[in-house]
């Protein structure tokens, strides 16, 4: 069994990564000009978006963050058909101020009739500021050849000062730009996410003077919103569910539509008392979220992507071929490129950041695509080679950023984990009754070592129960319920006249999952039969109601976490054989067991005082079904204390 998980490891370190791949460094990577062409992992999304964007169709994409779903909304921007844009002007209403006109022209004409009329009414002012000056100097001669000099200069100012009040103001007639498109450029791509209501549907500003001949016109005060200026484009809004459903509704509106008018966004402002006419917003809306966007989407707005659209799922691996390997490559070569600062990855670089792509992909034979986190590794080691000065990237730089760059996740569960053997929450030497050293992770790439405590009470009441503490979430109960069978049978006693009591220690954020099914019920077992459980070991592993050990994910990130904590011996899953990635430094510290049932497990972690009837009463056990086993065995613990 050693010898098959250091084979394991083994091979996965000296495997030549790019054995079919004849480069030296990135820099001999051809890069895609389009985006569309840098995707990668994600065909079937590709394939969405290029129909979406000859058709003009909406689409949701779903999924983990960081695999890509903002650059294939931009991508969309690039592959829309080229439409005839359009720039929208916004007018006073001489009739009705508080309903300002909407007129649209062709692009790139609204700057050049904002000027022509700010022209207009800059040489109207002159106009007028020669007439005024030319009374007033009259005035005056007037008066100076008649003598009374002081009546006129009295006469020149109270002229002066009503015509100062009583003028147009010629900048009330200049048309607002509200929206601005180049004549020539590629169709706008608008990032509306996060946006407040104003931001995404428009606004008018309020106005603190609001007459006086101080007041600012009402056209002037319009602001567009992300919808209309993504006319003719693309509107990208990822974390779809965080909107308010006010504003999905009108979201909603602008899409059947294709119109929205703009008012302001606060009843309590001078700005809700004006609505424009109604502005363009012939937009295609690509929204975007995490799998659980769904409950909080608006279901009519859903409905109309739905019926009018597509809707993608984001793949977060891709299979681990040849092929893809390429695909990663230019991926890192694209980085460089983007970035434009950090040097060119050589070989062994390159073969290093898929080696972490392996790692972060907590599945067998595929690679992550959480580009978004491999990007910001690649960025910090070029980074770090730049600093030493280096004309490549190499090797040791991955490995210094892989160090540097850790989440806050890592940054978390190390200082735990040293506070942890500090204050002796964390023991890995010596055996202990009811005691397990369980494993987690925390965030995605982060794992933790779990420590958990097992008591047996007589019980308080009519019958017993199993009472779990530390926060536990809903799967994680559900899984103390389900493996309560287990040490039922692994017992064969009869625990209704007992309380079990199941302690996770530290779980401030609280516990979600069932991969600590194994350590809680080997706890539980030690706690019933009195029998210590050895504490250089740490187990990972969900269970069923029969036994069987079944996979679990982090495998990976929750050994390195256990040879961390200075934890010799590690159990997990055997289908998580493959999944095992660990760095080197890692690999001469901890020996990994890999399991299909818990007797196997029982077998590594317990410690009885006579191992070979211990051992004959296991297989007995897990041998006879559950209720031969409690009318006849009389428990492990008595026998073994009588041995």
């Amino acid at each position: 069994m050693e010898k098959t998980v250091s084979d394991n490891l083994e091979k996965n370190a000296d495997e030549d990564l790019l054995f079919s791949t004849e480069i030296s460094d990135s820099s001999e990577v051809e890069v895609p000009s389009r985006l569309i062409d840098q995707v990668i992992g994600q065909e079937n999304a590709v394939e969405v978006i290029k129909k979406a964007a000859t058709q003009r169709r909406h689409v949701m994409m779903l999924g983990t963050p960081g695999t890509g779903k903002s650059m294939l909304a931009k991508a969309m921007a690039e592959l829309l058909p080229k439409e005839e844009l359009k720039d929208v002007l916004v007018y006073p209403n001489v009739e009705d101020s508080n309903n300002p006109v909407i007129r649209t022209v062709a692009a790139g004409r609204g700057k050049q009739i904002v000027a022509a009329h700010k022209a207009e009414a800059a040489k109207r002012k002159q106009m007028r500021n020669t007439l005024m000056m030319l009374l007033v100097f009259g005035i005056l001669g007037y008066s100076l050849i008649t003598g009374q000099w002081l009546m006129g200069i009295i006469a020149s100012a109270f002229l002066f000062m009503a015509l100062q009040y009583m003028r147009p103001r010629e900048e009330m007639m200049v048309p607002k730009l509200l929206v601005s498109n180049e004549a020539n450029a590629i169709a706008p791509f608008i990032d509306a996410t996060g946006s407040h209501a104003g931001a995404l549907l428009g606004d008018v500003r309020h106005d603190p003077f609001q007459s006086g001949g101080l007041e600012t016109p009402s056209h002037d005060r319009v602001e567009a919103g992300a919808i209309h200026k993504a006319n003719g484009g693309v509107l990208f809004i990822d974390e779809i569910n965080t909107l308010t459903p006010h504003s999905q509704q009108n979201l909603l509106t602008a899409l059947q539509e294709g119109k929205f008018s703009i008012t302001g966004q606060s009843e309590r402002s001078s700005g809700a008392m004006v609505r424009t006419e109604d502005v363009p917003c012939h937009f295609i809306m690509i929204a975007a979220g995490n799998l659980d966007a769904i409950k909080g989407m608006h279901p009519a707005l859903r409905s109309r992507i739905r019926g009018y659209g597509y809707e993608v799922y984001m793949q977060d691996t891709m299979p681990d071929t040849p092929e893809n390997r390429k695909k990663f490559v230019r991926f890192v070569a694209q980085e460089v490129k983007n970035d434009g600062k950090i040097p060119h990855f050589d070989r062994t670089a390159i073969e290093e950041v898929i080696r972490e792509a392996q790692r972060r992909s907590n599945r067998k034979g595929h690679l992550t695509l959480k580009l978004r986190d491999m990007g910001g590794l690649i960025r910090v080691a070029g980074d770090i080679a730049r600093q030493d000065g280096a004309e490549m990237t190499t090797a040791e730089h991955v490995l210094r950023a892989k160090g540097s760059a850790r989440s806050i996740e890592q940054q978390i569960t190390d200082e735990y984990i040293q506070r942890s053997r500090e204050y002796d929450l964390t023991v890995v030497s010596g055996t202990q009754v009811g005691r397990v050293n369980g494993l987690a992770v925390m965030g995605s790439d982060s794992g933790s070592v779990l420590p958990i405590m097992a008591e047996v009470t007589p019980t308080q009441g009519a019958t017993g129960g199993i009472i779990a503490t530390g926060q536990l979430q809903e799967i994680a109960q559900e899984s103390i319920k389900n493996v309560s069978a287990v040490f039922k049978k692994f017992t064969g006693k009869d625990i209704k006249n007992m309380d079990i009591h199941v302690q996770f220690i530290g779980t401030y954020g609280g516990v979600e999952g069932d991969s600590a099914s194994v350590s809680v019920t080997t706890a539980v077992i030690s706690a019933i039969e009195g029998i210590p459980v050895r504490q250089d070991v740490a187990m990972t592993g969900s269970l069923s109601v029969r036994g069987d050990v079944l996979p679990i994910g982090g495998v990976t990130y929750k050994i390195e976490a256990a040879a961390k904590a200075g934890i010799k011996t590690v159990i997990i899953p055997k289908s998580n054989l493959d999944d095992v990635l660990i760095e080197e430094k890692y690999r001469e510290m901890v020996e990994v067991i890999p399991v299909d049932h818990i007797e196997e497990v029982l077998e590594v972690a317990l410690v009885p005082q006579n191992r070979e009837l211990f051992l004959d009463k296991l297989k007995r056990l897990a041998a006879r079904p559950v209720k031969k086993a409690l009318e006849s065995a009389s428990g492990i613990g008595g026998q073994q204390t009588a041995a």
